[in-house]
């Protein structure tokens, strides 16, 4: 994975075309397609675009969800009629009050720009602020942060229509929709064939006025390009193979201030402007742990550290993130004393080689859409296997993300690319997820198969200020009430706290 990005475009756009829309024979033919109402953010400042960087910045487009006529059989209220947009690959809808709940369905169809074809209704996870800021920290009080759904990656698309379903009973499900007693096997939500078949929800009208106003105010969806890929970053690796460890290679073009200090915090582990920090063997990791932090280091753990091979990650310039979107200074907790792993909740269908391009999708709707000073994760991992470096701040040091609301502070938040509630994440995925906390975790001295105390930030399941007792590696779900990391993940978790052990020379 080198580097991704070869060439600056600028997208400048305040309102989407107004192209005849030929959508399945459901819709009524020969009727021509709203004109979509767009509010386009881009990430170039006049400062940015005059350092002629080498990252393709992508953009979001922003579209007011509109009361739609009441359609007896989907029961849709709020949404978009099918439209011609900019072309997209990643959505979410977002609302004004990060504290609001949304009780109710999002369901999309989106148009593939390459075959013109529609897909079926897919449901978007509507649950997501749970992944934010602890409450009071200065990022969730930054004035900034909204409330949204988890972000879904759709590919590149050109064509769009949405219906927001109220829930009728919201104290009749549990978080994310699960059935009492079902928190922990959760199930994703496939393709829906509620409403008329895959045809349209109904016409943008009055809707009703009650359920209407029941939903978040200032509800939009957001359509996110994550900007051109490379020549590079289509390649995908052989069936088998591992990821591949070469890229202590630095990029071409021009580095931004933004970039260099992002590359920068990195410097005693690779050059700068490297794509990826290549893996150590066990005793690099050992000679390496001394260098990065001997004088904090006992005796025995100077004569014994416990920690696993420094694995292959790439790098923030390795994705290509443009470093304009997140805010300037790094933020930092005093240690690492737990990993929670998470799911990101955008679907299982894309290929290994658009990871970076996901990647960059959730980092704008983090920062663009969301409000977040960065985005969220400290690390990212695709279905190949791949480590990713998050949040902006060093690989090696104590990056405070915005991964589990509550228990941000002397932890790191770990996301695995796709939704493992149904599907069962890859075998490659689980062992480095193992190898990353081995590394990270030994680091710090801490052993995946104990339990350490953490305080909360507050959050649903403990009140600001609770000393609760959690595993060095735990999943999302057992620092707040939601099903993230997904069932299917959340049970290979013992698995890969035996396996991190073992990779530390326990």
């Amino acid at each position: 994975m080198r580097g991704i990005l070869a060439s600056s475009i600028g997208v400048t756009c305040a309102a989407a075309l107004a192209l005849p829309l030929a959508p399945p024979a459901a819709a009524s033919a020969g009727t021509p397609a709203p004109v979509a109402d767009v509010a386009t953010r881009t990430a170039e400042t006049a400062d940015a675009r005059a350092d002629a960087r080498a990252d393709v910045p992508g953009s979001t487009q922003s579209l007011p969800l509109r009361p739609l006529t009441h359609d007896r059989a989907s029961g849709a209220v709020l949404g978009l009629t099918p439209r011609t947009v900019r072309t997209f690959s990643l959505l979410g809808v977002v609302w004004d009050d990060p504290s609001a709940d949304l009780h109710g369905r999002v369901q999309v169809r989106t148009r593939a720009a390459g075959t013109g074809e529609w897909t079926d209704w897919q449901d978007v996870e509507t649950h997501s602020t749970q992944h934010g800021a602890d409450p009071d920290s200065p990022e969730a009080a930054s004035g900034t942060v909204r409330g949204a759904t988890a972000p879904l990656w759709v590919g590149e698309s050109d064509g769009v229509e949405v219906r927001v379903l109220p829930e009728p009973d919201p104290g009749g499900h549990g978080e994310h929709g699960e059935q009492p007693g079902e928190r922990g096997e959760p199930e994703d939500a496939g393709p829906s064939d509620a409403g008329s078949g895959g045809g349209p929800s109904g016409g943008e009208g009055a809707g009703d006025a009650d359920e209407v106003s029941a939903l978040p105010a200032g509800m939009r969806l957001d359509l996110v390009d994550p900007g051109e890929a490379g020549p590079e970053e289509s390649a995908e690796p052989a069936e088998g193979a591992e990821p591949a460890e070469s890229a202590e290679i630095p990029r071409t073009g021009v580095m931004t201030a933004a970039a260099k200090a992002a590359s920068a915090v990195n410097s005693a582990l690779v050059p700068l402007g490297a794509t990826e920090i290549p893996s150590l063997t066990a005793e690099e990791t050992r000679e390496e742990l001394v260098s990065l932090r001997g004088p904090e280091l006992t005796e025995q753990q100077q004569a014994k550290p416990y920690i696993g091979p420094r694995p292959a990650i790439v790098t923030r310039r390795g994705w290509g993130a443009d470093e304009s979107l997140r805010e300037g200074s790094f933020v930092y907790t005093s240690t690492v004393k737990a990993a929670f792993v998470h799911h990101t909740a955008s679907g299982n269908n894309y290929s290994c080689s658009q990871a970076p391009s996901l990647i960059r999708g959730f980092y704008r709707y983090h920062t663009r859409s969301l409000g977040w000073r960065d985005i969220g994760y400290n690390f990212l991992i695709d279905k190949c296997g791949r480590i990713y470096e998050g949040r902006a701040g060093g690989v090696a040091k104590p990056v405070k993300g915005a991964h589990t609301m509550g228990f941000n502070s002397k932890t790191t938040g770990i996301a695995v690319i796709g939704s493992y509630g149904a599907k069962k994440p890859s075998s490659k995925a689980v062992k480095a997820v193992a190898r990353l906390t081995a590394w990270k975790l030994g680091l710090h001295g801490r052993n995946p198969k104990k339990k350490t105390s953490l305080t909360s930030g507050g959050g649903n399941l403990y009140a600001k200020g609770t000393k609760v007792k959690m595993k060095v590696i735990s999943g999302h779900r057992d620092g707040f009430n939601t099903s993230c990391p997904g069932g299917k993940l959340y049970k290979k978790l013992s698995s890969v706290r035996s396996k991190a052990a073992t990779y530390q020379g326990r």
